[in-house]
């Protein structure tokens, strides 16, 4: 599975493409930063922003989107151009026929570090290692791009599977083991096949 992770902002829109699945470890595809000028009215920073999404879509060919859900912050007029960004985020993505899923902050903390209260730091040090990179993304919304991707390699995957299995219906064939599977997956910190020891 190939997965688009947006990490959504005005000023800078984190992207970063991962590849894994079962039995494979993540694997980095891309990783970017999609920039636009504060003096710009905000509409035009969000045409920026979509068509840097569209160019990475056409170029990389994810198969998912996972989009940061946005909370509200102390500071109104960043995470309304947070969401702004999201929502471009998402409809882009449905543009193109790509399903979209939003992870929480602390979700994406926890499937990369073990601790939904981890920090920046700490999370770009684990999408290094687990990546197997040389140094950690910059900027750090670069790092969260690739955080995303991975969550929901790891953690959304698992979900999809889930909910095909319980759609499915429990007279089935294989509905059993796929229920299993997929509850086993749902904590990819006790994998080894990850990266993660």
């Amino acid at each position: 599975m190939r997965v688009l992770g947006i990490d959504p902002g005005l000023t800078r829109c984190g992207l970063g493409v991962v590849e894994g699945g079962l039995g494979r470890p993540p694997r980095l595809v891309a990783v970017g930063v999609a920039r636009t000028a504060a003096e710009l009215p905000p509409a035009r920073r969000l045409v920026q922003i979509e068509a840097a999404l569209e160019e990475w879509i056409i170029e990389y060919r994810p198969e998912k989107v996972a989009v940061e859900r946005v909370f509200a912050q102390h500071n109104v007029q960043t995470v309304v151009g947070t969401a702004q960004a999201a929502g471009v985020a998402m409809l882009v993505a449905a543009r193109k026929g790509l399903p979209v899923e939003l992870h929480t902050p602390s979700e994406v903390k926890a499937a990369i570090t073990g601790s939904g209260r981890a920090d920046k730091k700490q999370v770009g040090q684990m999408v290094t290692r687990i990546l197997q990179l040389d140094a950690a993304p910059k900027p750090a919304d670069a790092a969260d791009a690739l955080a995303l991707a991975i969550c929901h390699i790891w953690r959304g995957g698992a979900a999809s599977r889930y909910a095909e299995a319980a759609a499915a219906g429990p007279g089935t064939n294989g509905y059993a083991q796929a229920v299993a599977e997929a509850r086993r997956r749902q904590n990819p910190l006790s994998r080894t096949d990850r990266g993660v020891q």
